[in-house]
């Protein structure tokens, strides 16, 4: 959840980490903190954004080639300057950062209270960290030995990095289910959450695997399993440009990723969708095209966003391969002690590849035999790493907190793997599946030109932006389009927003509607076409007020909304890539007209790395 970074070499450390941390603010904004060693640790630390931590420490003496950087989503403790990362065991001799939760942290605080140590926090890391000091202290031996024991006696999950005033010329680094990746220099290293804060510097980069410990110095990478064994690391290139994490004169990430939509999604489509040759080259499938083709039962797992991918792809899976698909929270997958047989698929998917409930989920089904094919954006990522098999969706990093362009990435990689398994299966005719791809194949032309103009979208926006509540509705393939609009909103404006099925409005719902309360329809032309429009008139007959998302030549439904936001003509299946692009900008534009921070919205944090 949180943003680490760390340096070590010959360059000024606090300006390498103040930049890496604006990067990976997305992971978290409650506050922020710096440690650097030069003739002992300085210790600068601020509740808020990373900005006001730059705000603090100007005059303050901000020298020294070693430092750690933090900036924090809250778990334990309120946001406040005390409860900020770095925080310094009570020797004062070793600071420390942590992105994860410490499950155990009472029973170890009640412990070090005996024995008289003090807190200044009420955070686990602090615990965490007077706890390996302690250790120290009891058994002698090296910091890195006395992490080591501490490791193997907490329960939860960790990545932290540790200095030592006595030894500024070490990092000392571990992760178990939260992210790391370290960025190789001449003469230097980088330490991050994700790779945003190391591109400009280099591309050589390794990810560090979960229970190991890395002993980073200017000239030297050392990693060690919990047993002290050394393990060779393995260097990774970056397929990443700097123009990518940046905002390329947009005025917010979000604005940028929802316009970078028809280039990401035609990334995730080129070399993999031929319709001239009638082919779907996706070597994920390829390699293991038997056991995917032959599942007796799909389990989706995921979170958010991901979630309504999944329940769209549940619909396009059961419709073209007509095998069974269940998708679930991965949250309440992992503790509710889910039948999982060996042979059942399951398909994990996640825009970070971190996401802390996916990845236990994933591993519980593992050792039941299951196989995992995962649908991730980060490579390199912990559920790539994991999974048996899967396929990138290419979106590209996505630093806005609310998915958009990687919500569109999962859906044509879903998509694609659809067609292709029912193409094997042979439960999809050739017709219906070369006309499918090219449906497929036009989709980021079709969402350029929704694009082209979204003054009706703003001025829609400005028109209900005092609103108190929404409801979006939606039938079949649309379902879940209106789900993620609803989650856009709640996400991005703080208004109070419920999707339901269509017809399920009837069946409470509807007792909210009144003439204040605005209703997104998503209607665009589908088998369901009718039965929705039957729903738009019992929401007008009870002065509703309609928003719709309609289909361009469509007659019926815009006549009978208050607002309406069309979309390109598509099949039914291909349709959610659409008509969900309208709804990320009315979230959008209701954020902007209510003057919030639509790329850091309150209480939230991009990548979910606590259960």
């Amino acid at each position: 959840m949180c943003g680490i970074v760390g340096y070590i070499g010959h360059r000024e450390a606090y300006p390498v980490i103040l930049k890496g941390l604006k990067r990976l603010e997305y992971r978290g904004y409650d506050s922020a903190g710096v440690a650097l060693i030069n003739g002992g640790l300085k210790v600068y630390k601020k509740k808020g954004k990373v900005a006001e931590l730059e705000e603090e420490v100007i005059g303050k003496d901000l020298r020294g080639h070693i430092g750690i950087g933090h900036t924090r989503w809250a778990t334990h403790g309120e946001p406040s300057d005390r409860n900020a990362h770095p925080h310094l065991s009570n020797s004062g001799e070793f600071a420390m950062i942590h992105n994860g939760i410490i499950e155990n942290y009472v029973s170890i605080k009640n412990d070090l209270l005996k024995k008289g140590y003090t807190f200044k926090s009420d955070t686990d890391t602090e615990v965490f960290l007077n706890f390996i000091e302690d250790i120290k202290k009891n058994n002698g031996g090296t910091l890195e030995e006395a992490l080591r024991i501490a490791l193997k006696r907490i329960v939860g999950a960790y990545c932290i990095l540790l200095i030592d005033q006595n030894d500024p010329e070490t990092i000392i680094a571990a992760r178990k289910g939260s992210p790391l990746v370290i960025g190789i220099g001449k003469g230097e290293h980088f330490l991050a959450s994700d790779a945003s804060p190391i591109i400009e510097y280099t591309k050589e980069v390794v990810y560090v695997n979960d229970y190991e410990i890395a002993i980073v110095r200017p000239d030297e990478l050392i990693l060690k399993n919990l047993g002290n064994e050394k393990q060779t690391p393995f260097i990774t290139k970056l397929d990443m440009e700097l123009a990518a994490i940046e905002k390329g004169g947009y005025e917010h990430f979000m604005l940028k990723e929802i316009n970078e939509q028809p280039e990401t999604i035609h990334d995730c489509l080129r070399g993999r969708l031929l319709p001239d040759s009638g082919q779907i080259i996706m070597s994920g499938i390829d390699d293991h095209l038997n056991e995917l083709k032959n599942a007796q039962r799909m389990v989706i797992v995921a979170c958010g966003t991901s979630w309504h991918a999944g329940l769209i792809a549940e619909y396009i899976i059961e419709e073209l391969c007509r095998i069974p698909v269940e998708v679930e929270y991965a949250s309440e997958f992992r503790y509710r002690n889910p039948v999982v047989n060996k042979g059942d698929v399951i398909i994990a998917i996640s825009q970070s590849g971190e996401t802390a409930d996916t990845l236990v989920a994933l591993g519980s089904a593992k050792e039941k035999g299951a196989f995992i094919f995962g649908v991730v954006n980060a490579v390199g990522s912990s559920i790539a790493r994991l999974s048996d098999a899967g396929a990138y969706s290419h979106a590209g990093p996505e630093i806005g907190v609310a998915s958009t362009k990687a919500f569109t990435g999962q859906l044509a990689v879903l998509t694609m793997m659809a067609l292709k398994l029912g193409h094997a299966k042979g439960t999809i005719d050739e017709d219906r599946y070369i006309g499918l791809m090219k449906e497929l194949e036009a989709v980021p032309e079709k969402v350029r030109l929704i694009l082209e103009d979204t003054s009706n979208i703003k001025r829609i926006a400005e028109k209900y932006k005092d609103a108190h509540d929404f409801l979006f509705l939606g039938r079949g393939y649309n379902f879940p389009v209106a789900l993620e609009g609803a989650l856009k909103l709640k996400e991005i404006s703080y208004i109070h927003a419920e999707g339901y099925p269509a017809a399920e409005m009837k069946h409470g719902p509807i007792a909210l509607v009144d003439e204040n309360l605005p209703v997104v329809f998503v209607a665009t032309k589908d088998s369901y076409y009718e039965k929705i429009v039957s729903n738009v008139q019992e929401i007008k007959a009870r002065k509703g007020k309609v928003i719709a998302v309609a289909t361009e030549g469509d007659d019926v439904i815009p006549a009978m909304a208050d607002d309406v936001m069309l979309v390109p003509d598509a099949d039914e299946i291909i349709a959610p890539l659409l008509s969900v692009v309208p709804l990320q900008l009315l979230s959008y534009y209701v954020g902007i007209a209510k003057g919030l921070d639509v790329d850091k919205p309150r209480n939230l944090a991009k990548s979910v790395t606590v259960e």
